[in-house]
C-alpha cells in the first residue's frame, strides 16, 4: 500500500468525509447535541447528623468508647455489607468517626484517624469514595445536633 504524506493505513481513512453524511435513506443527518454535566457530588456530612432513634435498624456504635474499641468495631464493619450508626454528642469525636470510617475503608490507621483527622484528605475524596463512606456510616445520632454539625463543618455542607 502506498504511503501518503507520512501516514500508513487504508485509503478510506485518508478520504475526506462530508460534513453531513447522508443517512441510509439519502436524507442529511443533523448533529445531535448532548448536554454534559458533572454529576452532583454527594456530601460527606450533609444529612448525616440526626436525633437518636428508638429502634435503629442498623448496628449502633457508642462513638465515645475508647479508641481501641472503636477501631476494632470499624475494622470489622468496613468488611460487611451493612452500615452503622454512630452516637456521640461531641463534634470533634464525630469528625474523628468520619475520618476513622474512611481510614477503615482505605486500609489506613484507624486510631490515628480518630485522633487526628486529615481534613485535606477527607475534603478531597472522590464521589465514589464519599458514597462508600456514606454507605457504611449511615448517621451520627446526637442530643446536641448543633454542636456535632459545628464539629463536622470543616468538611463542608
Amino acid at each position: 500500500m502506498p504511503v501518503t504524506r507520512g501516514h500508513r493505513g487504508s485509503a478510506r481513512y485518508r478520504d475526506r468525509v462530508a460534513p453531513q453524511s447522508p443517512a441510509a435513506d439519502g436524507s442529511a443527518r443533523e448533529p445531535v447535541l448532548i448536554g454534559l454535566s458533572q454529576p452532583a457530588r454527594r456530601s460527606l456530612v450533609a444529612g448525616l447528623v440526626r436525633a437518636p432513634g428508638d429502634r435503629p435498624a442498623h448496628q449502633v456504635l457508642d462513638a465515645d468508647r475508647p479508641d481501641a474499641e472503636v477501631a476494632d468495631f470499624l475494622a470489622g464493619i468496613a468488611h460487611t455489607d451493612t452500615g452503622y450508626i454512630a452516637r456521640t454528642d461531641d463534634g470533634a469525636r464525630a469528625l474523628g468517626i468520619v475520618a476513622a470510617t474512611t481510614a477503615a475503608l482505605c486500609g489506613e490507621d484507624i486510631r490515628a484517624a480518630l485522633r487526628e483527622p486529615d481534613i485535606a484528605f477527607l475534603t478531597g475524596l472522590k464521589p465514589a469514595a464519599i458514597e462508600a463512606v456514606r454507605q457504611v456510616l449511615l448517621a451520627v445520632e446526637t442530643e446536641r445536633p448543633d454542636q456535632v454539625r459545628q464539629g463536622l463543618s470543616v468538611l463542608g455542607d
